[in-house]
């Protein structure tokens, strides 16, 4: 058996709700350990997270480049690093690690805005190595399965798509209380031009084109700051088109009070149609043009292979979030491990990458720039 990858992260400290979950999620499958950290901008608090982590005290820094540059001369040196800090350090980081040589696991969005996504592109591109983004929802066996349907044309051409994701946490002005996660996810030079779109919004945008195939041609989005002194957009209703003449709708919202993690996903097609939920994700509805309503559960066997190789349990035991995130490291591992071994970087078409992190800033843009106008514009 191949050693454990070693894993650094950066961000992901005290306060923070994604650190652990990365942690928790890089190790379920014994494939990754973390190692070390640059966890905060402080040292006293990236010193307390490590400790927290049970690594090395040696191996917890004060800023990413001191890891990258010690890391880089140890014997036993990190092989990627987890970015899981707020989005305007998103570009940076992954240009130096990737510099440095280490493979690069990120938080999405991809970077704070599109042209730096663009850098960001060409940056991976010129480095040769690997790159994955974060987009949680794509590990859940069910997404797989309904990618695999419409693959397959399992309702014929695609005619409309419904995605919505509604939370309710930012109903309130949360941020002016010193909340961690809502300061920043409210202040657009730590979080960039897009509140609720470059939060969920882009989990949505992808969720839509990761299982239909299609890509979003044109957008007409209307954004909203409901909460007085908001600086960034907290709710957004947008109409799609899609390749192949399908339409869209995509609502995201995070003062849709009494709403937790509302993620929800429709695709109609000329025979029939799928449904979603991610708070119910072991479960995808299966409805005919004139026929019984069907429920796929995860597990069972008659699911395709995409949905069955990420599947853990037997059926009637549920998986969730974090073996969703799990999906995602683990094949992020076995491209990487195969990588280090002398093959060219071929990341499964499973595993999102550069490009979704491209067309989820790419979505951002053109949402901002739909809005000013008050009109349809072109991806």
């Amino acid at each position: 058996m191949s050693r454990k990858l070693r894993m650094g992260m950066v961000g992901g400290g005290p306060g923070a709700f994604i650190g652990p979950v990365h942690k928790m999620a890089a190790e379920l499958d014994g494939k990754i350990a973390l190692v070390a950290g640059a966890f905060s901008q402080s040292h006293e608090r990236s010193r307390a997270a490590g400790e927290a982590f049970n690594i090395d005290p040696g191996r917890a820094y004060s800023s990413y480049s001191e890891m990258f540059e010690k890391e880089r001369q140890r014997a036993d040196p990190i092989d990627l690093v987890v970015i899981a800090t707020p989005n305007h350090l998103h570009l940076p980081v992954a240009e130096a690690a990737l510099a440095t040589g280490f493979a690069v696991m990120s938080d999405k969005p991809a970077t704070a805005t599109y042209d730096e996504a663009l850098k960001l592109q060409d940056v991976v591109a010129q480095a040769a190595l690997p790159y994955a983004l974060t987009h949680t929802y794509a590990g859940y066996s069910l997404v797989r399965e309904a990618r695999a349907l419409c693959a397959e044309a399992k309702f014929g051409k695609i005619r409309k798509v419904a995605v919505e994701y509604l939370q309710g946490w930012l109903s309130k002005p949360l941020e002016t209380t010193g909340q961690k996660q809502a300061s920043w996810r409210s202040d657009p030079a730590l979080n960039g031009p897009g509140g609720a779109i470059g939060d969920i919004g882009t989990h949505a945008f992808h969720l839509l084109e990761y299982v239909t195939g299609l890509d979003v041609i044109a957008i007409n989005a209307a954004l909203r700051s409901v909460v007085p002194g908001r600086k960034v957009d907290d709710d957004c209703n947008a109409l799609l088109r899609l390749q192949d003449g399908a339409s869209g709708t995509l609502m995201a919202s995070q003062v849709a009070a009494g709403e937790r993690n509302g993620l929800r996903l429709r695709v109609y097609g000329e025979t029939g149609s799928l449904e979603w939920h991610q708070e119910d994700p072991n479960r995808l509805t299966v409805k005919g043009l004139d026929g019984p309503e069907e429920i796929y559960h995860a597990a069972g066997g008659y699911l395709g292979a995409d949905a069955l190789a990420v599947t853990r349990l037997p059926g009637g035991h549920p998986e969730g979030y974090i073996e969703a995130f799990a999906v995602l490291y683990r094949e992020f591992a076995d491209a990487v491990s195969a990588w280090k071994a002398g093959a060219a970087y071929a990341p499964p078409a499973t595993l999102p990458g550069i490009r979704a992190g491209v067309r989820g800033m790419r979505f951002i843009e053109r949402a901002i720039e739909s809005n000013r106008t008050e009109s349809w514009v072109n991806f």
